[in-house]
């Protein structure tokens, strides 16, 4: 590889191969120390084609849910079976891998920039904006962006567009899957909103066992299923359909989210 060499979005190679070394051994005991994280379904990621791949997953955290997935994915891809034990797969990491998150959240501050350059997608929300409700006319060169990606490599992706729970997948989504037909691969993660803030910087409880599986890729017929019939395939695939409330009552989440805004860090 050469020293400047770029991916498609004028990133070079070489210094974003060394951000997420970095970035990973800083984080590493995130997931294997301070707290446990149990995987499922390495092996699914090891039989994916290298192109035009996207993941789908629920969202409780802004940063620590897709770090989480750097490391799974890079483990995954160096051999290890449903564990990041020993951080050698840091050293090689798969570069072609991004993810989509707000722009605003990504030019919140010096880290989030730094992340950004790690891989991000970003891209300018059309329903809400520094907290407020806003309607906002979709930005086509986002959904070209995130094509983009695909065609280079593997893009991760929360389609709810928020942390909250429960809430609506985007039908954005929907339409970059019929639009770019990727394999598309459901996550579903549990135990990051107990163990992290809500950004995912801070660790606010430890001990907590953290929970990351990955599903076998969703049948799709790009051609003949509506936009809503994919919508509602995400929504079960990630677990977040409106069924899935009888088994975890809302407001048993809602007064543990209370909970934790009341809780005291504990680093």
């Amino acid at each position: 590889m050469g020293l400047f060499k770029t991916n498609p979005f004028g990133h070079i190679l070489f210094l974003k191969k060394w951000l997420i070394r970095i970035a990973g051994a800083m984080t590493h005991r995130r997931y294997r120390g301070f707290n446990e994280l149990k995987i499922e379904g390495s092996d699914i990621l090891r039989n994916l084609q290298d192109t035009n791949v996207l993941f789908v997953s629920n969202h409780q955290t802004y940063f620590a849910d897709v770090v989480s997935m750097f490391h799974v994915f890079n483990a995954s891809l160096s051999g290890r079976e449903d564990s990041i034990k020993n951080i050698g797969y840091l050293w090689n990491p798969k570069l072609n891998l991004y993810y989509v998150a707000a722009g605003e959240t990504m030019k919140s501050g010096l880290l989030p920039r730094i992340l950004a350059y790690a891989g991000a997608i970003t891209v300018s929300r059309t329903w809400r904006e520094k907290g407020k409700e806003i309607d906002r006319k979709v930005n086509f060169q986002d959904t070209e962006n995130i094509g983009i990606a695909l065609d280079d490599g593997w893009v991760i992706t929360f389609p709810q567009g928020t942390t909250k729970p429960w809430k609506p997948i985007r039908k954005g989504t929907a339409h970059i899957i019929k639009q770019y037909k990727p394999i598309v691969v459901p996550i579903v993660i549990d135990g990051f909103r107990r163990s992290f803030d809500k950004k995912g910087l801070r660790i606010k409880k430890r001990n907590i066992l953290q929970t990351f599986e990955i599903k076998e890729p969703l049948k799709i017929d790009y051609e003949n299923d509506t936009v809503e019939m994919i919508v509602e395939q995400l929504e079960y695939a990630i677990e977040q359909h409106p069924s899935f409330l009888k088994v975890i009552p809302l407001e048993e989440l809602e007064k543990e989210e209370e909970l934790n805004k009341k809780r005291q860090w504990e680093y």
